[in-house]
């Protein structure tokens, strides 16, 4: 399967785009500058090309800009994307006094996602480090997706699975993203508390 990393020259589209290729995924990366996807992709061993491109040759859209930039890419390429699904995993986050905090109190960013594109969106990946996906052995986490459509859930859950040591879990539907976002709030407060690199693992599962 080919999976296109729209903002794959980021920190996580990158280690994102690395631990695919290791997996045996066919990855693209995709920038606003075709040139910087295709000499960051060199250097990942995958495809790259700019963002439009991506979206239109692939068989998954992974949205990896930052959260600000999500929603209106999200808009501008919605044509692009057509009815392709798009995983959606960034978390929109504010700053004050050192804390994190969500930004929205109300719908997630991913949810908005979906009312920009034609296509399925799916929400997941919140408490995966960049950091930790670039280490050489999988991260011992669990990974959470959310989202209403079956089909564009099960392709990412089965995504999800080759990136952590630990499971993919199904979090419920899209609505449930507004705590996954909410998560990732968290989880930036432990580790800037604790001087640690948190992830989630879940107990009392089958």
């Amino acid at each position: 399967m080919r999976v296109g990393i729209l903002g794959g020259t980021g920190d996580f589209g990158r280690a994102l785009a690395t631990r695919l290729r290791i997996a045996g995924y066919d990855v693209t990366i995709g920038s606003r500058d075709a040139a910087r996807a295709e000499a960051t992709a060199t250097e990942l061993r995958v495809e790259g090309a700019a963002n439009a491109d991506v979206a239109r040759q692939t068989d998954l859209v992974v949205l990896a800009v930052n959260a600000d930039a999500a929603l209106q890419t999200a808009h501008s390429l919605a044509r692009s994307i057509g009815s392709t699904p798009l995983l959606c995993v960034a978390s929109e986050l504010r700053f004050a006094d050192g804390t994190a905090r969500p930004a929205s109190q109300g719908r997630s960013l991913a949810e908005r996602v979906a009312d920009a594109v034609p296509g399925p969106v799916v929400a997941g990946l919140h408490s995966l480090a960049a950091r930790t996906l670039a280490r050489a052995e999988p991260p011992d986490e669990d990974a959470l997706v959310c989202g209403d459509a079956a089909d564009a859930k099960e392709i990412v859950l089965e995504l999800a699975g080759t990136l952590v040591a630990g499971r993919a879990y199904d979090a419920g539907p899209l609505s449930s993203a507004r705590a996954l976002e909410g998560m990732t709030a968290v989880i930036v407060n432990l580790n800037r508390r604790y001087r640690g690199h948190a992830g989630i693992r879940l107990t009392g599962l089958k």
